[in-house]
């Protein structure tokens, strides 16, 4: 059973401190929660020897403002009725959220070196029994998100004023439950909601515009019926200000622009890296590079 880390937790409250002036030092401290969870993904993987570092990479920058500017949530009370709901639809990416939590205090970074080994509860897809900060388990790509909605729908209906926010893949859209799942929340006007895609751009085997073209991506949401704000990816203050409340009633889809392996020169925007397996020489050039 994993339990917290003080150290962590203490981080993760005067982060979260800095973080809430909005200026130059909160944004220093999302890029350096960024860096670090960056360089985690890279060893645990070089351990697991398995993995997706380029979905985890591109993730990461949307991971690090949630968890260090945006969610409500507690380390110690991962629980808590009133907690904001974060859900990662895209859970092969599981790597980049574990090092999200461990470096938020919700478990120890020592526990990362377990990554995909046999009884460790930090297995391939989240698992909410097993992880603190995990609010369900996901895999299957178009279920995260009616999940989501689920949560949001919950809060309106009981009254309750947490918010939802889920991380969908680009490629993840091609799946038809997403889109039953978007007009069920435009129809139920549930502004507690914010959906976030991912858009690198890239999945297993092709680019989606290959696969099934998604653009306008962003005038596909707003004909659903949401809020849109299209924006960098990797630019943590955009992030912040598209991760901000509805303006409009409407649920929030931020539709993130983003570089698949982000970090690493010679991952990025490449194709195989959705699930290969850096070498040894490989996994020291790239902590080199996140150390720059």
């Amino acid at each position: 059973m994993l339990t917290t880390d003080p150290a962590g937790i203490a981080r993760f409250r005067e982060r979260r401190r800095r973080v809430a002036g909005e200026d130059a030092v909160g944004l220093h401290e999302l890029r350096q929660l960024s860096t670090d969870v960056r360089r985690s993904v890279v060893r645990m993987i070089d351990g697991a020897r398995l993995g997706h570092i380029g979905g985890d990479l591109s993730v990461t920058d949307i991971l690090a403002t949630l968890f260090g500017g945006v969610l409500a949530v507690d380390p110690e009370k991962p629980r808590d009725t009133d907690r904001d709901r974060f859900i990662l639809s895209k859970g092969h990416c599981a790597a980049a959220l574990y090092a999200t939590l461990a470096h938020s205090g919700f478990f120890p970074l020592s526990e990362l070196s377990t990554f995909m080994a046999p009884l460790s509860p930090l297995n391939g897809h989240p698992n909410r029994r097993k992880v603190p900060g995990v609010e369900t388990n996901t895999g299957p790509l178009g279920h995260g998100f009616p999940v989501a909605v689920g949560c949001a729908l919950a809060a309106k209906v009981s009254g309750r004023s947490y918010r939802t926010f889920v991380v969908l893949g680009d490629g993840e859209l091609q799946e038809g439950s997403n889109w039953e799942a978007a007009m069920t929340a435009a129809h139920h006007d549930l502004s507690s909601l914010t959906a976030i895609v991912d858009r690198n751009g890239l999945q297993q085997g092709a680019r989606t515009e290959e696969t099934k073209r998604l653009e306008p991506l962003a005038d596909k949401w707003a004909g659903f019926g949401w809020e849109v704000r299209d924006v960098d990816g990797h630019d943590h203050g955009r992030l912040l200000s598209a991760l901000r409340p509805s303006t409009t009633a409407r649920p929030v889809a931020v539709v993130a622009r983003t570089v698949k392996g982000k970090g690493v020169s010679f991952i990025e925007d490449r194709v195989e890296w959705h699930h290969k397996v850096p070498d040894s020489e490989q996994v020291q050039a790239a902590l080199e590079e996140l150390s720059r």
